[in-house]
């Protein structure tokens, strides 16, 4: 029995493979029944994400590929063509891989925090589904100690590796908590979107969107509970802006130095922070030349990023460390724990000779025989059955002649 870890992620598939494999939430816990009952692996966790689908399990090489051929019907796909996209680790591969998982050092965004949150989750599914055993049990607990760690003793996660994460990191350095600053968004593309969630995530509550499609500029306010404006009135709404982010495809500058002076005296020059995440851009460079505005461009950001992204590396190296150690201690528990199991069965073993000659010899004494005879015959065949074995295999050990294990058996037998 080994520890395997099945995936199919970003760098071996293509998006449209990855919707055929994966698993929506409703699926998980009958999948998980499903995988165990056909397959026998004893202990099953799927982690599914817009970025992979994989399969932990622990079973035999053999068990490996019916689990293959599992994923392959449960999703109706053709096994030679999910095979050709397929990874397999066994063993420490395995647990490195999942630590590596968790702590977000596989993920498309070196360091994204989302992963553990959706280990997590695959893991709390398994719980529910009956299919995590000891093993597995100290497996995902280790591994979420090694994400801790790194999270917290590393700057893996500190830095904003997207412009769109870079511009909101800047308005918080420089604005503090976000929940009271009014921010406006000119634009409703994907940019935008992604800038918009990271301001939800970060606090906050006061946005308006602005946008050539109204309709467009809606669909993206309701998702915050935000407020709309049409292009056309971006001048009236600069002033009361703290934040304006700006991402669209004009190609002539929609925020211009003569509209922002205006908005400054509405706001009695009270400060303004632009980023223009255009190409071209949307914001007239001359803006940043006024005293109360601050104007970042996607270059600036993206200067950020590079240099936040090197951080990130960094991290991720002493991240690789922590997660080296995190395989070691477990592979070390792993194997003490399969001692422990061959001490358990010996011990069984000999308690079961033990209840079958104790139930003999009371046979024996409640048909009248010599209780002196029924005792000695006991403790003579309880001797003999208890150290067969173990004398067969001292036998051959004593024959090889090596002094260590020589003076191992004397103090294993205390002679």
């Amino acid at each position: 029995m080994a520890i395997f870890a099945l995936g199919i992620n970003h760098k071996t598939a293509p998006v449209a493979l990855r919707e055929q494999v994966a698993f929506a939430p409703e699926q998980i816990l009958d999948a998980l029944r499903e995988l165990t009952q056909q397959t026998q692996v004893s202990d099953a966790v799927i982690l599914s994400t817009c970025n992979r689908t994989e399969l932990y399990f622990n079973g035999s090489p053999e068990q490996s590929k019916q689990v293959i051929r599992w994923l392959s019907e449960f999703h109706q796909l053709d096994s030679l063509e999910l095979n050709q996209h397929l990874y397999l680790y066994q063993g420490d591969q395995a647990s490195s891989h999942l630590m590596r998982v968790a702590c977000g050092l596989d993920s498309l965004v070196l360091g994204e925090p989302q992963i553990l949150g959706q280990v997590k989750q695959a893991y709390s599914h398994s719980r529910q589904a009956g299919t995590i055993n000891p093993q597995f049990e100290r497996l995902f607990q280790k591994t979420f100690s090694v994400a801790k760690q790194v999270r917290t003793e590393t700057d893996i996660g500190a830095s904003a590796v997207s412009v769109a994460f870079a511009a909101v990191s800047l308005a918080r350095q420089i604005f503090g908590q976000l929940g009271k600053v009014k921010v406006l968004l000119i634009g409703a593309g994907e940019t935008i979107e992604l800038v918009a969630k990271h301001l939800l995530e970060q606090g906050a509550e006061k946005m308006t969107v602005a946008n050539r499609s109204y309709d467009r500029a809606a669909a993206l306010a309701a998702q915050f509970g935000g407020e709309v404006v049409s292009l056309s009135q971006v001048p009236q709404a600069l002033a009361n802006a703290d934040v304006v982010i700006s991402s669209t495809a004009s190609t002539l500058p929609i925020v211009g130095k003569g509209m922002v002076e205006q908005a400054l005296k509405k706001r009695r020059h009270k400060p303004m922070f632009f980023v223009d995440l255009a190409v071209p851009r949307d914001i007239e460079e001359q803006v940043a030349e006024l005293e109360d505005a601050y104007l970042y461009t996607v270059d600036d950001l993206q200067s950020i990023v590079a240099q936040n992204l090197q951080n990130r590396q960094e991290a991720a190296a002493q991240a690789e460390q922590m997660i080296q150690t995190g395989v070691v201690e477990f592979s070390q528990w792993l194997a003490l724990h399969g001692q422990l199991d061959w001490v358990k069965n010996y011990r069984d073993k000999g308690e079961a000779v033990r209840d079958e000659l104790t139930a003999k010899a009371l046979k024996q004494l409640a048909s009248g025989q010599d209780p002196e005879k029924v005792v000695a015959e006991l403790a003579m065949k309880l001797s003999n059955r208890l150290m067969h074995a173990p004398t067969k295999a001292l036998r051959q050990l004593l024959q090889d002649e090596q002094p260590q294990q020589q003076t191992l058996i004397h103090s294993l037998l205390d002679l």
